[in-house]
């Protein structure tokens, strides 16, 4: 077993990103007087966290400024006085709020990206920098594509299928998902017609105080009838818009694959199979146009093996 000293630390953080005069793309860093230096806001991982919610809780603590989640960034690794430290960033943009000087963070300063990088004190945190300028993809999403939850299997429910309900291992997947979609910003919640569906983004409902609204062209009968009308769905969501927030759409394994590849999105996981994966209870992340696609896929959202029991 490795000693106390070699074990790994894993942390999270933000780019945060804002829009200042003539529309110039600025950052925020932050100065912390424990170690006298510039950085991004970040920290460590508390225990049950997976490293988006981290990244979200560390950045309001050591910031006090909302933001919304949006594509997932760099990992950067190096090794500091414990040990080896991992950290994982997501960009985030700046929706309200003002800095509060706190026992971590005496100074936030926001500035344009190049001066930023030339003013962080580590080489890695100008790495995450240099990512948040990319203009190849979109900094934000606008749609979550959710696979619906475990819902036992077909063969052992005595009803419609559409009637199927999620299993005890969705319902916890459903509440996992409102715990970690509330950080994208969600400001639309829609379902394809099966219960299944419903049920799953109704934690994130509850949570938000949204409605779920119904896109039966996003379900397995309805896109199989008419694909184009469900792309023609997609397509809208997809659009860029001036304020931040996403649409979730919680649809079926039937349909999501079908309009990745629409799309035209490879994936990693795939091992060079075309058909992208849609696990149950899974996210795609996606924004942009194809050619200039933010397409992130996660799995599930499951704690951090490297986190504190």
């Amino acid at each position: 077993m490795s000693s106390l000293a070699e074990r790994l630390t894993p942390a999270a953080g933000g780019a945060l990103w804002r829009r200042g005069p003539g529309g110039v793309l600025e950052t925020a860093v932050v100065h912390r007087p424990k170690y006298d230096d510039w950085s991004l806001p970040k920290g460590k991982l508390d225990a049950g966290e997976h490293p988006l919610q981290a990244a979200v809780r560390e950045v309001v603590e050591e910031t006090g400024l909302q933001v919304a989640v949006g594509r997932r960034s760099v990992q950067t690794r190096y090794t500091h006085r414990a040990g080896p430290k991992r950290v994982d960033y997501w960009t985030m943009q700046h929706v309200a709020g003002d800095f509060v000087v706190n026992d971590e963070v005496d100074e936030l300063r926001w500035l344009p990206v190049p001066e930023a990088s030339r003013l962080v004190t580590h080489p890695h945190d100008a790495a995450v920098l240099t990512d948040l300028a990319r203009a190849d993809v979109p900094r934000t999403p606008t749609l979550l594509l959710v696979r619906h939850a475990s819902a036992g299997e077909r063969s052992d429910f005595d009803g419609p299928d559409d009637d199927r309900p999620l299993d005890a291992r969705g319902r916890s997947q459903a509440r996992r998902l409102a715990q970690v979609l509330t950080a994208f910003g969600p400001t639309e919640i829609l379902s394809a017609p099966p219960l299944r569906c419903r049920q799953t983004v109704a934690p994130l409902s509850r949570a938000l105080g949204l409605p779920v609204g119904e896109v039966p062209e996003l379900g397995e009968d309805g896109f199989g009838a008419d694909p184009e009308a469900g792309l023609d769905v997609v397509r809208r969501l997809l659009e860029p818009r001036s304020t931040p927030g996403v649409t979730v759409v919680a649809s079926q394994g039937g349909a999501i694959p079908s309009v990745l590849m629409a799309l035209g999105v490879q994936h990693a996981t795939t091992g060079g199979a075309l058909w992208p994966p849609a696990a149950k209870g899974s996210v795609w992340v996606l924004g942009g146009r194809p050619g200039a696609l933010l397409a992130d896929y996660y799995r599930d959202f499951p704690v951090d093996p490297d986190a504190p029991a």
